[in-house]
């Protein structure tokens, strides 16, 4: 396979990663009445995924490296495979459930490491814009997964995942562009090396700038019907605004880190993020409050593409170990959202914003201040 073949197949694997985790999210009607379960039982589908994918990521990046990147990365997408096609032959719940966890093992094997692997095959000063095509094929993936999963429900949502397995299959006889030598070398990094102070640092910058800004859609949901009595097909609509906002600002928001730097992309979004949540809960008129969500998706954009470029800019054999910890860290912070901020809603709508707001623009800031870009880990 020729090298721009293999760098076009890291894109790609951007994409599947966050599709896997949202396809069932539409489809959870569907479901329930094949599995004979309740439908917010079904959404247990999703918590399947993301649980498995976001622990796991706590040691996938540095196993990964140890078995090498690409062999890894293979043996994810082969996994992949497996576990779709558990779920379209799945004749219960459970099993069901069984493939959907052993998707999001297979993903945590996968995205930390195509990370790691696109910052070695670009130029550093460029890394930027290669990160924000990345983040944008990943709030792609995100944005298209309720949509594609609730059109193949329409016909059999196995469909769904079938696609998926065949996209998966075809990335792995592909491959990834090959490691730098240091990876290949016989050293062995340990699972410590990614757990650094700064490196833990900028998990907790990733968790709260996701947590509470693009991790909001579910707060969003709840206001745009209570407050302006939007149905599902609207809400859903008004949600997508962000990823979209994501993706066609990718170029720009990947060459801003290239000239400005990651470290200052990363605090403006954060700023900014902090005001737009904090207006979103506040303003009473709905095209405003969807023109806030989409500028929204610059500066979540903003935060991730900043700091992947900052974790993957300090180079180091086990870059995927640390940005695989990173990533785990800010999925960690999206599944504690609804968790922490859906009783606080119910108790005083405006303080739900207000309080991931001052979170996004004061705290986030504050921990990226104190810590340094982390060192390479070996």
């Amino acid at each position: 396979m020729t090298g721009a073949l293999r760098r076009g197949a890291l894109f790609a694997g951007a994409f599947l990663g966050p599709f896997g985790g949202g396809m069932t999210a539409a489809m959870l009607p569907e479901l329930g009445g094949d599995f004979g379960v309740p439908t917010a039982t079904a959404a247990v589908s999703i918590t399947a995924y993301l649980l498995p994918f976001a622990g796991v990521m706590l040691v996938s990046g540095t196993l990964g490296e140890r078995w090498g990147r690409g062999r890894t990365v293979v043996a994810g997408y082969a996994v992949y495979v497996l576990a779709s096609v558990v779920c379209v032959l799945a004749d219960s719940w459970t099993l069901f459930l069984a493939g959907r966890a052993l998707q999001g093992v297979a993903n945590a094997f996968t995205t930390p490491l195509l990370l790691a692997a696109l910052a070695t095959a670009v130029e550093p000063e460029r890394l930027g814009r290669a990160l924000g095509w990345f983040g944008s094929l990943q709030a792609a993936g995100q944005t298209s997964a309720p949509l594609v999963g609730g059109l193949a429900a329409e016909v059999d949502w196995r469909l769904a995942f079938g696609g998926a397995a065949a996209v998966a299959l075809l990335l792995g006889v592909v491959g990834i562009p090959d490691g730098p030598a240091a990876a290949r070398d016989g050293r062995r990094p340990r699972l410590r090396s990614a757990w650094t102070g700064p490196v833990l640092r900028l998990g907790v910058v990733a968790g709260l700038g996701w947590g509470c800004l693009a991790g909001l859609n579910f707060l969003l949901a709840l206001r745009l019907e209570d407050d302006f009595g939007l149905g599902s097909a609207s809400r859903g609509l008004v949600l997508t605004a962000l990823g979209v906002a994501g993706i066609l600002t990718a170029r720009l928001i990947g060459g801003a880190v290239d000239r400005l730097g990651p470290r200052r992309c990363v605090l403006t979004g954060a700023v900014a993020g902090g005001v737009l949540v904090a207006l979103t809960g506040l303003v009473p008129v709905l095209w405003v409050v969807v023109a806030l969500w989409a500028a929204g998706g610059v500066c979540s954009q903003l935060i991730l593409v900043g700091v992947n470029a900052l974790v993957l800019g300090a180079g180091g054999p086990n870059s995927g170990g640390a940005v695989s910890v990173v990533q785990a860290v800010r999925f960690a912070g999206t599944a504690a959202s609804p968790v922490g901020l859906t009783p606080v809603y119910h108790v005083d709508p405006v303080a739900a914003f207000v309080v991931p707001a001052g979170l996004l623009a004061v705290a986030a800031p504050a921990v990226l201040v104190a810590g340094r870009a982390p060192r390479p880990a070996g």
